[in-house]
């Protein structure tokens, strides 16, 4: 277990954001987690992005990101804003201090008995984090960025989804919910993970991390001075499954809900195992938007979906009907935050 203790300043400073940089890093994980067939919905993701790792040779450094399970925190930096761009977290990441890194480093790792991946980072910083900075920008280019516009739309209904929350009941009812291996009981916030840890923030700040590529694991950062970073699994991550990067459908076997539906129904429906709204679906399915609206208006009329306001914007979820739908006919959406 990792348990934090937050005092009520930290508490109060309770934030969202997202971060491709923690993408990067937890997708990897999932791929080392996973050596063999991957479950879904990263199945058709994960094929890829192995052949981008066996076939590109400049991806290669940015596995160091998962050659140690006790990597200082330098190495995937706190999001700098509450929705960086890759390319100015990887800015962030090249012009790390060397004091950093010397702070860092022996919370982890014997200074004078350092493993062979992290020596550069002391012995020749600037080079180190440049090619580290640049194995990403390759991994990313290659593995990820054909599927980011959906998985943005997605996180963007998730942060949209948290915000509200955490305006109308405060940061106790957006802990309470926020995953099933996250358990809150004041002042105590507790990853259920298999190591043992104990933290203690005070007067800092909160910051939540939704990922699509997180498939339930928690990640959380301590080294900021002012910052204590926890990662959890965002729901929406089903857009890994709709499409291949060229738009077209990731399963080639016979799709039952589209045969019934329709296809373009039936990615809706497969979508919205995450409240979105009309202009979030269009981003994720690569659809106009007056398609969507189109399909919207019949499962609205089938009684299928519902929508609801949430302040300027209208999000739309599955009834139980297409929830039933959904699960007996396609993937089901529970798997999507398993």
């Amino acid at each position: 277990m990792i348990r934090i203790e937050l005092d009520e300043p930290t508490l109060a400073r309770t934030r969202i954001a997202t971060s491709p940089l923690w993408e990067v890093l937890t997708s990897l994980y999932l791929l080392k987690r996973n050596p063999e067939e991957m479950p879904w919905p990263y199945t058709g993701w994960a094929r890829h992005a192995r052949r981008v790792l066996t076939e590109v040779p400049e991806t290669a450094p940015a596995l160091l990101l998962t050659a140690d399970s006790r990597a200082p925190d330098f190495l995937t930096p706190v999001p700098p804003s509450p929705a960086p761009t890759l390319a100015e977290e990887l800015a962030a990441l090249r012009a790390t201090p060397a004091e950093v890194i010397a702070e860092q480093i022996p919370r982890y790792h014997d200074p004078d008995d350092l493993p062979g991946w992290l020596r550069p980072f002391v012995t020749d910083r600037l080079a180190a984090l440049h090619r580290l900075a640049d194995g990403i920008q390759a991994y990313w280019d290659a593995a990820i960025a054909p599927w980011w516009p959906a998985m943005r739309a997605a996180l963007d209904e998730e942060v949209l989804h948290r915000a509200r929350a955490l305006a109308a009941d405060g940061p106790d009812a957006l802990l309470a919910d926020l995953h099933k291996r996250v358990r809150w009981e004041r002042p105590t916030l507790t990853l259920v993970k298999p190591l043992e840890h104990s933290f203690r923030a005070v007067d800092k700040r909160l910051l939540l991390i939704p990922l699509i590529f997180s498939r339930g694991a928690l990640a959380c950062s301590t080294d900021h001075p002012e910052i204590v970073a926890v990662s959890y699994q965002a729901r929406g991550a089903a857009v890994l499954a709709e499409t291949t990067p060229d738009r077209r459908p990731a399963d080639d076997g016979p799709d039952r809900l589209a045969v019934l539906v329709g296809r373009g129904r039936a990615q809706v429906l497969r979508a919205l195992a995450r409240p979105a709204t009309t202009a979030g679906l269009a981003a994720t399915l690569g659809l106009a938007p007056s398609t969507v609206s189109e399909h919207l208006a019949a499962l609205l009329a089938a009684g299928v979906v519902h929508r609801r306001r949430a302040g300027r914007r209208v999000l739309y979820g599955l009834e139980p009907a297409g929830l039933a739908l959904v699960t007996l006919l396609g993937a089901d959406p529970a798997t999507v935050s398993a």
